[in-house]
């Protein structure tokens, strides 16, 4: 198989996987702690407001729907479990597709905590690192686990994909 294509099958289903295993987790979260699943389609309401020019809520819940919001979101979530899969193979290559290491891709799932405490709660109106929710702490403490749950899904995913190689 091309290098190129090779990659970018790799990281399609790394990414796709390693995001169902961050689903899963979600659903399992909700039945066993009664923690309420994440809301994609709030995100969808987030970036469909970009294109006007608006780019912090307060809150995203507050603010007007966007048609098709929830397609957006969830749409959202699985290309960027998928770009993520990319960061994880751009770093230790397709080697590490052929080859999977837990390391690597705990690395990179905790490391994609980053997003939500940086980019996405702030600008959906939960301040930095959930700085304006009501319980910070428990907020953050659910992101770093369930990141560290994406992580290790681009670990299972990565033994899926491997199969491409044998």
């Amino acid at each position: 198989m091309d290098e190129a294509v090779g990659f970018l099958v790799c990281a399609l289903l790394t990414g796709v996987g390693a995001t169902v295993v961050m689903d899963i987790w979600g659903v399992a979260r909700k039945r066993l702690l009664g923690a309420p699943q994440l809301e994609y389609r709030l995100v969808g309401r987030w970036l469909g407001h970009m294109p006007h020019g608006r780019f912090r809520h307060d809150p995203i819940a507050a603010s007007l729907p966007v048609r098709g919001e929830r397609l957006i979101g969830w749409t959202a979530h699985y290309l960027t479990g998928v770009a993520f899969a990319a960061v994880l193979l751009a770093i230790w290559g397709l080697g590490w597709a052929q080859h999977p290491t837990i390391a690597p891709a705990l690395i990179v799932g905790i490391g994609t905590v980053a997003a939500p405490f940086l980019l996405m709660q702030p600008g959906m109106g939960a301040g930095i690192a959930a700085s304006r929710t009501p319980r910070p702490a428990m907020a953050r403490l659910q992101s770093l686990i369930t990141h560290g749950v994406f992580g290790l899904g681009l670990y299972a995913a990565g033994w899926g994909t491997n199969v491409l190689y044998l």
